[in-house]
């Protein structure tokens, strides 16, 4: 099986040291976040003024992994589609399309994000889960008509944290976008407290455009490394093996210390 690494998890190097190192230990894909030390642009569920990141300098980023032979599967963008001031929320999505042009520009098929959230109350609450809710379905519907224009598809990863906590409701709003342009981006730590290992396959398996992988302890907030958790990962890479053979499995919360043991880590569970 063959493993990535988001690259966001080297700040310190730039992205031509990204990629070689990659390529020096066998990775085969990245998510790329424009959080390196020759392009630092990446903000989480918010947004960084991208006025110096010119289609030119985007190109040169994306090639330089290629010329590793490390392929770009996605462009991360993770900013904030439930914001819920109307000319900031306008901003973000704004941020999104200019990420989707970028990935068109250099044939990167998916551009991804989480729902977003408001600091101050992170997840499903009484008062605000249906207007979030819509909220977010009228900004990937929005961003799904972009999509189109630019060819690109849209990767939004659910997590038991934001208004989409599970593989049935990420399921359910896939259908009521409407749209092929909206994929999984399916991280199983996000979902173990809610679905199944065999629950994610059942219901996603047609929409899966790629996987994070990390771990959590069902009652942990934050996610760990893939093995410090709660997932079967036998069971799941049998699933994996089974449903989605050669879909990018992409590393996440790893290091340039620990990033070869994880990885050793999955072969061994493959």
């Amino acid at each position: 099986m063959d493993v990535g690494v988001v690259s966001r998890s080297f700040p310190h190097l730039t992205n031509r040291e990204i990629a070689e190192f990659l390529a020096g230990n066998g990775f085969k894909w990245t998510e790329l976040c424009f959080a390196s030390r020759d392009a630092n642009y990446w903000v989480y569920n918010g947004r960084s003024d991208l006025s110096t990141l010119t289609d030119e300098i985007a190109a040169q980023l994306v090639e330089d992994y290629r010329q590793c032979d490390v392929e770009v599967t996605s462009i991360g963008v993770f900013t904030n589609l439930l914001e819920e001031n109307d000319k900031e929320l306008e901003a973000n999505l704004y941020y999104f399309e200019k990420h989707m042009k970028i990935a068109s520009q250099n044939q990167v098929p998916y551009v991804a994000t989480e729902c977003g959230f408001m600091p101050e109350r992170r997840g499903v609450c009484a008062d605000t889960y249906e207007s979030a809710f819509q909220r977010l379905l009228e900004s990937i519907k929005w961003l799904c008509k972009k999509a189109d224009e630019y060819d690109v598809y849209i990767a939004l990863e659910p997590c038991v944290l934001d208004v989409i906590p599970s593989a049935k409701r990420m399921m359910d709003f896939i259908e009521q976008v409407g749209s092929n342009r909206i994929k999984t981006l399916l991280d199983p730590a996000n979902l173990i407290a809610n679905s199944s290992e065999e629950d994610m396959f059942r219901y996603l398996t047609p929409h899966i455009a790629y996987f994070h992988g990390k771990d959590r302890k069902v009652n942990d907030t934050y996610g760990r490394v893939v093995g410090d958790g709660d997932i079967n990962w036998p069971l799941f890479f049998q699933l994996y093996s089974r449903y989605t053979p050669d879909t990018p499995f992409i590393l996440e919360y790893v290091n340039i210390d620990n990033v070869c043991q994880i990885r050793d880590r999955v072969l061994n569970y493959c």
